[in-house]
């Protein structure tokens, strides 16, 4: 095969040659003196980089097309995986025949994704024990952990409660989920604090200080959760577990918020997600649908990317292939 491609080489410089043209790779041109209208003729024949994708909120109220549409966009965009940080299902309920219901519409739409999924659970997919006992038997555990080339992902329960409490927090939801916001801002459920940044138990820290001692020298890690456990400052946010992070190079991701929002914490990047299909404040600037891309090389380059400007070779949005078909 070597001795081949060698052939093939020297034919192509000697032809080269004999039409005064250059090549590097698989580039050609006329031009043989002078300057070129390029910046390089050098390219990089083999990627030792990876991208993967993330998408945000789907509920809290979805907009119908959203979803679908990005599965088309991403199949474009072809990245290597798909990442989730929740609240994938309208959820919030105890009857297992529209949880079924739910979960084989999203897991429909997004089975026509070219590349694996990575599945997380919000408040809306994890709201009572009852949703936790059927996640349990259709996705297996709630917190994970994979490598992928040398890169670590950490995906974070932020509905990481006891029994007792998940109910108490059910409970005050269902009376509240109702009322009039002036109402609303006075209930019992608004108070909560896991209402807005969730909660991690010391079993969750105690696997992911295992974990973290098992791959100490990955290239980078990605924690990933729904809520943002990194605002609780008791020991049911992230704190020890970013105590255990140390020095090591890691991003963090969530979403629930409903809007874009950027910051620096401990000399890392925290990245608030904004929507791919959930509700938005239309007043908010930073409430979008879009897709978060990254490359991963010697360190991540993340780039978001709106989804109204994701077009197709028609210079439209791109559709979903049911969509298409009507």
């Amino acid at each position: 095969m070597k001795k081949h491609l060698l052939i093939f080489f020297i034919s192509g410089a000697l032809f080269t040659g004999c039409t005064n043209s250059k090549t590097t790779a698989n580039f050609e041109h006329d031009i043989s003196t002078g300057p070129t209208p390029w910046t390089s003729d050098v390219f990089e024949l083999e990627e030792i980089d990876f991208t993967f994708a993330i998408i945000s909120d789907l509920n809290g109220g979805e907009r119908e097309g959203v979803y679908n549409t990005a599965v088309s966009q991403l199949n474009r965009l072809d990245p290597t995986f798909v990442l989730s940080v929740g609240d994938l299902i309208d959820g919030g309920t105890e009857d297992s025949l529209q949880l079924a219901k739910e979960w084989d519409s999203f897991d429909d739409r997004t089975a026509k994704l070219n590349m694996p999924f990575f599945y997380l659970g919000g408040n809306h997919d994890l709201t009572n024990p009852k949703m936790r006992n059927f996640w349990k038997h259709r996705f297996g555990p709630r917190y994970y952990h994979f490598v992928y080339e040398d890169v670590l992902f950490l995906m974070l329960d932020s509905e990481d409660y006891n029994e007792q409490r998940m109910l108490e927090i059910y409970h005050a939801r269902a009376k509240a989920i109702d009322m009039p916001a002036e109402e609303f801002a006075l209930s019992e459920y608004y108070r909560m604090p896991e209402r807005r940044i969730g909660a991690m138990s010391q079993e969750q820290v105690a696997y992911y200080k295992n974990v973290l001692e098992k791959y100490p020298d990955v290239k980078w890690t990605f924690v990933l959760m729904h809520k943002p456990l990194w605002m609780r400052e008791d020991d049911k946010g992230l704190g020890q577990l970013e105590t255990l992070l140390g020095e090591r190079t890691y991003s963090v991701i969530n979403g629930h918020f409903h809007a874009f929002s950027h910051r620096k914490r401990l000399g890392r990047d925290y990245t608030i997600l904004g929507t791919t299909g959930g509700s938005q404040n239309k007043t908010n600037p930073q409430a979008f649908d879009h897709i978060t891309l990254v490359r991963m090389d010697k360190e991540p380059v993340i780039t978001h990317l709106k989804m109204d400007g994701i077009l197709d070779e028609t210079g439209r949005i791109p559709l979903a292939k049911e969509h298409n078909e009507d």
